[in-house]
């Protein structure tokens, strides 16, 4: 067993080794291409999403150099009619571009070390097998010699072109040259499966590698299952080590695929299994280190943008042209397409929107925003800052000022008035609740749901919020339905003061004045107190 070629089933194994969540059913999938034009395929995931145990599962199942029937025995893929198949019957070229990185000058011998260790390999392996020039010709004399065509997997393949930009013409001209060819792609590949953080480069407006079939965060396609962990995987998982579903959801759920629904960070889901606390475990990368710089762009719209995100609402965002790359951005709507290839935002591809997708991202986002050297954004975090005090310290007027200055700058005149306008603007103008609250929309309380709900951090001594925004109706009113409905009752134990703000417009007026009225309800008060 090589380092390059036919790496044998170690890698799977320790996988096993540790709780191992079966995605062994994305094989068949690989072997439905197996030999037809559908053959080459590239999935793009963010870091942490189980690319890496992917192709090593790919590897024990397709190398010829080992037996793996004691490794997937009792697994999904063995109860494919492919199974028995393909298992084990191909020479496997593995290719972990984070891995050789060092060995190859940060990728600026690249293509020459991959060629030379491959041929070295088959060399030492299949001393018969002659040695070409040009790697295709050597892996077409690998293939008559050992009657077993290859199935070449490439983890990371854009590690070159996200980490050493020079360089990758250079490289994208060796996977053309692999790849293009009617002759290599016929005769030597049985199937190619590369992943990566982003989709394939682009060439102006064609892709480099055009005969790809590509799968992403923006369409997952069939893979969609496979991205991460699902959610019935997660709840199995809670009920066997005792975690509290209801917190890993909130932690890490958030990316939203059209054929499977919700998906869990598989990497952050097993992290706090593993260490019994719920935190962010989302670690920088060479990919992802520059949330701040991706953030901190001025394109228009992007301070609003990002204030948006924070604050809990989805914001449209055209995916369609893309470069694929770190560095090429025509504006707002490429940032936000990379954050979501990222994995910092989940994509509706249904409502073409995006969204911070949990806790534990937006915590990322919350750090990133208060180091950013942006006028507008530092304004905006200032006045959020500026109007929790002023409701806690019971500041009507203040309040009333900033909620009617967020509604009238982001609100357009069609929507001003609607329900879910009405809410985006109480989360627009509290958005930096994430130092000291969690934000809840239509909470459960008493009789029917309340609007907006800031419950403060555990161990906080913040007061829990209940804001109501009405138009056509006083203030006080606002706060009148706040007590008929009972938002408060299941809130009385939460183990702090209750704050009911009610806020209020006269929607007829030209001047649109708002209103404001603060309500303390004491801990100690009673439901039958309320009332």
């Amino acid at each position: 067993m090589g380092a390059y070629i036919n790496v044998g089933n170690a890698g799977f194994r320790q996988a096993l080794n540790t709780r191992y969540v079966d995605k062994t059913g994305m094989i068949s999938i690989i072997n439905e291409t197996i030999e037809t034009n559908r053959k080459l395929t590239c999935i793009s995931r963010p870091r942490r999403f189980g690319k890496s145990y992917a192709a090593q599962m790919l590897c024990a199942y397709y190398d010829c150099s080992c037996d793996s029937h004691d490794l997937f025995e009792g697994l999904e893929i063995a109860r494919s009619e492919s199974y028995e198949e393909h298992l084990n019957k191909y020479n496997v070229i593995y290719l972990d571009m984070t891995f050789i990185k060092p060995y190859c000058d940060s990728y600026r011998r690249l293509v020459d070390f991959s060629q030379e260790k491959i041929s070295e390999e088959i060399h030492r392996y299949h001393s018969d097998v002659e040695i070409k020039g040009e790697l295709p010709a050597t892996l077409l004399n690998l293939v008559k010699s050992t009657g077993h065509k290859v199935i070449m997997i490439i983890d990371e393949w854009d590690a070159p072109v996200r980490e050493e930009p020079q360089i990758e013409r250079t490289y994208l001209e060796f996977l053309r040259s692999l790849f293009k060819s009617s002759v290599s792609t016929a005769q030597i590949f049985a199937a190619v499966y590369m992943t990566g953080i982003l989709p394939i480069k682009k060439d102006g407006s064609q892709s480099a590698i055009s005969d790809f079939e590509e799968y992403s965060m923006v369409e997952a396609g069939k893979f969609s299952e496979y991205v991460g962990f699902t959610e019935a995987e997660v709840r199995a998982l809670c009920d066997e080590y005792n975690c509290d579903f209801n917190e890993m959801k909130r932690w890490y759920d958030g990316y939203e695929m059209k054929k499977t629904g919700a998906i869990y960070n598989p990497n952050s889901v097993m992290k706090a299994i593993y260490n019994e606390e719920f935190s962010s475990y989302w670690t920088e990368t060479s990919a992802a280190t520059s949330l701040m710089s991706f953030i901190g762009k001025e394109y228009s719209g992007m301070s609003k943008t990002v204030a948006e995100l924070i604050a809990g609402v989805d914001v449209k965002v055209d995916t369609f042209g893309f470069a694929n790359d770190l560095t090429t951005f025509r504006g707002r709507d490429d940032v936000l397409t990379l954050l979501i290839h990222l994995g910092y935002l989940s994509y509706n591809s249904g409502k073409e929107t995006a969204r911070i997708p949990n806790e534990e991202v937006r915590r990322e986002f919350a750090r990133a925003v208060r180091h950013l050297d942006n006028a507008e954004t530092i304004n905006r975090l200032k006045e959020s800052d500026k109007l929790f005090m002023d409701t806690i310290e019971m500041n009507e007027e203040a309040v009333a000022a900033a909620i009617e200055k967020v509604h009238s700058e982001e609100m357009v005149p069609l929507h001003y008035n609607t329900e879910e306008s009405l809410r985006t603007v109480i989360k627009l103008a509290y958005y930096t609740y994430k130092d000291n609250y969690l934000q809840w929309e239509e909470l459960p309380s008493g009789i029917g749901y309340a609007d907006i709900v800031y419950l403060p951090k555990k161990d906080s001594r913040y007061p829990v919020l209940v804001i109501e925004l009405k138009w056509n109706s006083s203030a006080e009113g606002a706060i009148a339905q706040i007590k008929k409905r009972r938002y408060p009752e299941s809130l009385i134990n939460f183990g702090g003061d209750i704050y009911l703000i009610g806020i209020s417009y006269d929607k007829d007026s030209k001047e649109k004045k708002h209103f404001c009225r603060i309500e303390k309800i004491d801990r100690a008060l009673t439901t039958d107190g309320m009332e």
